[in-house]
């Protein structure tokens, strides 16, 4: 409105139908608008509001404005979001079914505390998939979420999220597979990593509960980008102190081959975070700016499909079998100190020492003459 008379400018392309009503009520103006779109003019449609007078420097007026209704003929969400309710179920079983396989190869060996974390993971992404799952059909039918259903669903992506960072960072480190006591820098990795993790997790929970026309949200999108690499790079510093820590001891403790296997694992998982982080960070982000907005769903699609590969190779790569070399290993470190103090006595000599591995396994450990 300037000097008393209500200026408004409406640019629509592809329009069918246009009705505007324009009404001045207790000397505020009220108006709206209707269209549609045709099936040949489908697109992506963005409607955008600026309250000119505000614009001006020191002056702040206040307004209200509603958006009523926005729908397409197969629901609320839009044609990039319709199928993600199918793609989350979808998902979320192949997860649980991935979880089941997982815990089945867990009951036919002796495994550690991590894999039991590992299946714990795969069960929460299966469960928080569901609940997403449900909150977008929710939000297809009535037009928002139901309360309920969002707070599960955010509650089991939080726990997702705090998992999935603790169980890499737990992996990197070789905490229970090489050692059982995490050093002092270390633990600063979980006290850094899991705030942090919430604090991401709260930006996104802001971002999918705000409207995108309003400052907070574009403040806490750039929040949860930010914590979310930081958290990232975060979880390879356990990976690389790994590789260097076994690249020494394969030159000093006599047992090179085998660390030398241990170090070639650690080598592949180092390259596997960083593929899994550079493909759902980046690559994945511009195959969405860059796709039609029909095939924008494929963006989801590609992140979920690339955690799995991740999560598959990750079990596969420390799964608990015969051959793997982790459970080669002595299982506590007074058997390390024992098998020293027989080789190294000469009171000893001859004393050879038949152990078990936690594959059932016997080892015999010969003494040095």
């Amino acid at each position: 409105r300037v000097n008393g008379v209500l200026s408004y400018t409406v640019s629509l392309e592809k329009t069918k139908q246009l009705t505007m009503a324009l009404d001045r009520v207790n000397g505020s103006y009220n108006f709206s608008f209707h269209f549609i779109v045709g099936s040949l003019a489908e697109g992506l449609y963005s409607l955008k509001f600026h309250y000119c007078q505000n614009r001006l420097p020191g002056i702040r007026l206040p307004y209200s404005f509603t958006v009523m209704k926005e729908k397409n003929p197969a629901g609320f969400l839009s044609a990039a979001e319709i199928p993600l309710s199918r793609l989350y179920i979808c998902m979320a079983g192949v997860f649980f079914t991935a979880a089941l396989v997982w815990v089945y190869t867990l009951m036919k060996y002796s495994v550690f505390k991590i894999h039991w974390l590992m299946a714990a993971l795969a069960f929460t992404k299966s469960t928080s998939l569901v609940f997403h799952s449900i909150n977008y059909h929710f939000i297809n039918t009535e037009g928002h979420p139901i309360e309920g259903w969002a707070v599960m669903y955010y509650i089991t992506h939080l726990l997702k999220g705090a998992l999935l960072f603790i169980t890499l960072a737990l992996i990197g480190t070789g905490w229970a597979f090489v050692k059982y006591i995490l050093s002092d820098k270390e633990k600063k990795i979980f006290m850094i990593v899991i705030p942090l993790q919430v604090l991401a997790n709260v930006a996104y929970i802001i971002i999918e509960s705000t409207e995108e026309g309003s400052s907070e949200y574009y403040l806490w999108k750039e929040i949860l980008f930010l914590v979310d690499l930081i958290c990232c790079g975060a979880i390879l510093f356990p990976v690389v102190w790994s590789i260097r820590h076994l690249q020494e001891a394969s030159s000093t403790d006599g047992k090179a081959a085998m660390n030398l296997e241990k170090l070639k694992l650690f080598r592949h998982y180092y390259v596997m975070i960083v593929c899994y982080i550079y493909f759902t960070r980046i690559i994945a982000i511009l195959l969405k700016v860059t796709m039609p907005f029909q095939w924008q769903w494929c963006y989801e699609f590609l992140v979920e499909v690339s955690t799995l590969i991740f999560f598959v190779l990750t079990g596969y790569k420390f799964r608990p079998a015969s051959n793997n070399p982790y459970l080669q290993l002595p299982q506590d470190e007074d058997d390390v100190e024992m098998d020293e103090v027989v080789t190294e006595s000469g009171a000893l000599e001859g004393i050879s020492k038949v152990k078990k591995t936690s594959n059932g396994r016997e080892r015999q450990k010969e003494s040095t003459l």
